[in-house]
């Protein structure tokens, strides 16, 4: 697998290569980007697929130790990264975590479209049962320790305080295997999601959707009415926020759409990079965001 020596540290990436629209996937805590790996299956015959795994607790590589890891880091790591492959009119297409948003609300001329998919935001930050019980978890001595090891045991995975609610269809046990293996082995990688993690503000997360009202580029917003992790309604406040932003609710699916409805979300995101690929840029380039 490729890799990335970033400011804050190395990270893996997965790029299928081509000529076609770039997409850059951005998943969420304790997950890598394998995730992802069925909406890729889905586009990467027509799309170029750029898929990091960032230091959210799957990855292989430990930060360094003086890393920044706040939520608004994570935005500008996004933007580090775009540079260094030299990806220019790409895709953003987030889910989970928020940092594409912290990045398109700080930085926005690195960003050509937005896809927002089922991700912490406004007041849900941490996000729902789980964010709740890992941000606990990490301020307790050796808690992100003790948690990471109790999910060896895959029947306690189902809970909703750890993953139960991500996914509407059971995750295969071997994908969550790999998810948790370098944060059960690693004290170093779990050094950085306990910083991120008990570094987590709601203060924070309402600066950064704050910053999007300046974010003139065309978004989609694609969120389940069913999920129980990030809140359906957040999913309306975005697209009503943001200044070119179109709703799309997807059924029978929880927070990882990707997971649930692989075929009807690459659809979504084929036919959004299509519509909005002739007029993207050039928005980008006659109406520059304004920073507040």
């Amino acid at each position: 697998m490729p890799e990335l020596e970033l400011t804050a540290g190395v990270i893996d990436y997965e790029d299928t290569g081509g000529e076609g629209p770039v997409l850059v996937l951005l998943g969420g805590l304790v997950m890598d980007g394998s995730v992802w790996g069925p909406v890729v299956e889905e586009l990467r015959a027509d799309h170029r697929c750029v898929v990091p795994t960032l230091p959210l607790g799957s990855h292989r590589h430990p930060m360094r130790r003086d890393a920044d890891l706040s939520l608004r880091a994570y935005g500008r790591m996004v933007a580090e990264l775009l540079e260094r492959l030299d990806l220019r009119d790409a895709t953003l297409v987030q889910n989970d975590h928020a940092a594409a948003l912290a990045l398109a609300g700080e930085n926005p001329e690195r960003v050509a479209r937005l896809v927002i998919s089922s991700c912490e935001a406004f007041e849900n930050y941490p996000p729902g049962l789980p964010g709740k019980n890992m941000r606990v978890t990490a301020m307790l001595p050796g808690g992100v320790y003790l948690a990471m090891q109790a999910m060896r045991i895959r029947r306690l995975r189902r809970l909703p305080i750890s993953l139960g609610w991500m996914s509407k269809r059971p995750l295969p046990d071997e994908l969550v295997d790999r998810w948790l293996e370098p944060a059960q082995t690693n004290r170093r990688i779990r050094r950085d999601l306990r910083k991120y993690a008990a570094g987590s503000r709601r203060r924070d997360m309402l600066e950064v959707c704050e910053r999007l009202r300046n974010f003139a580029r065309p978004v989609l917003v694609v969120w389940t009415p069913e999920d129980r992790v990030q809140r359906p309604e957040h999913g309306k406040r975005l697209a009503q926020l943001l200044p070119d932003a179109r709703l799309v609710e997807i059924a029978d699916s929880y927070t990882l759409i990707m997971r649930d409805q692989p075929r009807r979300f690459a659809s979504e995101i084929r036919a959004f990079v299509r519509e909005a690929g002739g007029t993207g840029l050039e928005r980008a380039q006659s109406a520059p965001a304004r920073l507040s």
